[in-house]
């Protein structure tokens, strides 16, 4: 099951069209299908690949990258590297996306389909500070380009746009580059960063959001050639609407010939949900997004055949043990952490760690987004781990966290436990430690005699979250209310984990079933 489409089912959408943490999407399309990725950051598998008919009805059809490279930098969390703004393109019978990891370069993988297989990454060009690279082949030439952005926090340089020439296959860059948009000299300019290229009508356009993620604005740029000179113009702001910062994405063509903009908006512990703005082409040649370049709460649904209502699934079974597509680690998977079997659930090894009291700094906790409106997370959860201190549970995860769930204690029984970590700057995260600090226990007859528990966490306006519990007598409130986070560049995630303390031998098992998401009536 999923969360609810934003599909109306009268011929019109609301936006967003995803509402959950879809950073930086790329939208494409060929012949009659719709493609889409995002950033992933950190985590693994990434590139998510998403596929639909109409622009508004999408589902998760898999992801291009198994693991990051190189392997042994993601062994740990990375929430702040990895896989920044890609692009996705097709080209010479196949698809292709180019990404920057922003301590190392600009990557690209390709496939003969969306479904794979993928190549492994291959580094065009390397460099830190390289980020959010969009190639170009221009079919009128035959010449190939890439644009890409500045991450200052890596470079020292950010607001401007720099253009290479680009070998045909996609390999390597063939030149030291030119900057084709020095937005230092646009006044009010600032953060230019997210270029995807393309053209038409004679023209090269350049789609390039500045401004910041919270309160930016969408810009074009258009020139005779590619390396400029380039006039720009603000294309889509927030105006008097209540979408803040509407804010880097791409433009994309139906088979029919009507143009979209896909595009973000930032919005907290939600991370950045996707809005689909209509867009044409007015008199003087420009592009106008929007209504009048402003974004559009409800509009008429792009005109293609009618699809059935879907989004990304949510829910799991976890048939024979598999998770499903939207589950990610947050770091590169190793061998032993989740364990196929002949029933349904799944089985996350209690893997030893010396890092047990902080969740942040763990790969093995299995993650999906955090939606973006109101529902209630539940879980029922098995501990099959006889070693003390071996715990599981169900988290959600930012630069704070709070988590419930079950542990074993010294004597041997089970018990509910409920936890959090607020958000440090530097050093060790606070962990709270008994009741007057935060921390909040089951009340008194909280044991599992049965080592299972179901787990709940309702998550309200403004991400606030409340956590409860049933360990057989019934559904337990637990806790204050836990106002989520999110990660630096991320969303707040949903998390599933299982671990105990070091040592030696196998520590056992957790056996997660029946996940479900709800939204809120």
């Amino acid at each position: 099951m999923a969360l609810p489409s934003a599909d109306l089912g009268d011929g019109t959408y609301r936006n967003p069209i995803l509402d959950a943490d879809w950073s930086d999407p790329d939208p494409l399309c060929v012949g009659d299908d719709f493609y889409l990725t995002a950033s992933s950051f950190g985590r693994a598998p990434g590139l998510p690949l998403l596929h639909s008919r109409d622009l508004v009805n999408w589902t998760l059809v898999g992801h291009a990258l198994e693991r990051l490279e190189p392997a042994g930098e993601f062994r740990n969390p990375q929430p702040d590297r990895g896989v920044w703004a890609p692009s996705l393109r097709h080209h010479d019978d196949r698809f292709w996306i180019f990404w920057g990891d922003p301590d190392r370069g600009i990557f690209q993988v390709n496939a003969p389909a969306i479904r794979g297989p993928w190549t492994r990454p291959h580094l065009v060009k390397e460099g830190r500070g390289l980020i959010d690279p969009c190639p170009l082949w221009d079919e009128e030439t035959g010449e190939a380009y890439l644009v890409h952005a500045w991450a200052k926090s890596r470079s020292g340089v950010k607001n401007r746009l720099t253009g290479h020439r680009m070998s045909p296959d996609g390999t390597a860059l063939l030149d030291e580059g030119k900057v084709i948009v020095d937005a230092d000299l646009i006044p009010g300019w600032f953060t230019l960063e997210g270029p995807k290229v393309h053209r038409h009508d004679g023209w090269f356009w350049i789609f390039a959001p500045a401004g910041g993620v919270e309160t930016g604005w969408q810009g074009a740029f258009r020139s005779r050639g590619f390396f400029g000179p380039y006039e720009e113009r603000v294309v889509l702001e927030q105006g008097s609407t209540r979408v803040n910062g509407p804010h880097q994405g791409g433009w994309v063509r139906t088979a029919a010939g009507e143009d979209w903009f896909v595009h973000f908006q930032q919005r907290g512990a939600y991370g950045r949900v996707v809005h689909l703005q209509p867009m044409r082409w007015g008199t003087d040649g420009w592009p106008v997004l929007g209504d009048r370049g402003a974004p559009v709460p409800v509009h008429r649904k792009p005109d293609l055949p009618a699809q059935p209502p879907s989004a990304p699934a949510t829910d799991d079974d976890f048939p024979g043990g598999r998770f499903g597509r939207q589950w990610q680690w947050t770091a590169n998977p190793r061998d032993g952490w989740a364990t196929q079997h002949s029933g349904d659930g799944l089985r996350l090894t209690c893997v030893r760690t010396a890092d047990a009291h902080d969740l942040r700094r763990l790969p093995h906790v299995l993650t999906q987004r955090m939606p973006g409106a109101a529902a209630t997370v539940q879980v029922d959860l098995r501990l099959d781990s006889e070693e003390p201190g071996a715990r599981a549970g169900l988290v959600v995860l930012g630069d704070a966290f709070g988590w419930i769930g079950l542990q074993r204690e010294p004597g041997g029984s089970v018990r509910f436990v409920h936890r959090f970590a607020e958000t440090v700057a530097v050093g060790a995260p606070v962990v709270r430690t008994g009741p007057r600090e935060g921390e909040r226990e089951a009340a008194p007859g909280s044991a599992a005699p049965e080592d299972r528990a179901r787990l709940w966490i309702e998550i309200g306006a403004g991400a606030r979250c409340r956590f409860s519990y049933d360990v057989g007598a019934g559904r337990q409130p637990s806790g204050q209310v836990f106002a989520a986070t999110g990660r630096r560049w991320t969303g707040a995630l949903l998390g599933l984990f299982a671990l105990a303390p070091p040592g030696s031998g196998h520590a056992g098992a957790a056996t997660f079933t029946r996940f479900r998401v709800t939204p809120a009536r």
